[in-house]
């Protein structure tokens, strides 16, 4: 596919393909992200591959994926503060042990920066300054 941007960094759609397959692998064998996701992903190819086009779009600039990640993580209504953590630190795991190591810190830090934006609309919406929960 010709792009009229160059890609992030160096990393072909197989390398993106490949991270998120082993990726999701570790999120189903996780003891507290694999119920999270088991309770929303019933096609685990189609998830994959639905991914695969987030990231191949956000870094290599293709146009396949079509979807909102903000609303679809709001809709789950199961995403707690804390899991983006251990959602980061998974995915670093694997971007070290599958990338080389100036692929997998540029992704790294691509990841985190969503991530950031991520928990601001998903989670912290929900708490006010502080991190104190709003009641309802």
């Amino acid at each position: 596919m010709i792009t009229a941007l160059p890609p992030r960094f160096d990393i072909t759609r197989p390398e993106i393909e490949r991270v998120v397959t082993v990726f999701y692998a570790a999120v189903r064998a996780h003891p507290g992200l694999g119920p999270v996701f088991a309770a929303h992903v019933t096609d685990w190819p189609a998830h994959e591959a639905k991914v695969a086009d987030f990231w191949a779009n956000t870094i290599l600039h293709e146009r396949r994926y079509d979807g909102s990640p903000i609303a679809a993580h709001v809709r789950a209504g199961n995403v707690q503060p804390g899991m983006f953590s251990t959602w980061l630190a998974l995915f670093d795991s694997v971007l070290a042990r599958e990338l080389r190591p100036e692929q997998a810190a540029a992704w790294s830090a691509l990841a985190h920066r969503i991530g950031r934006s991520m928990r601001a609309a998903v989670v912290d919406r929900e708490t006010h300054p502080g991190g104190v929960p709003k009641l309802r």
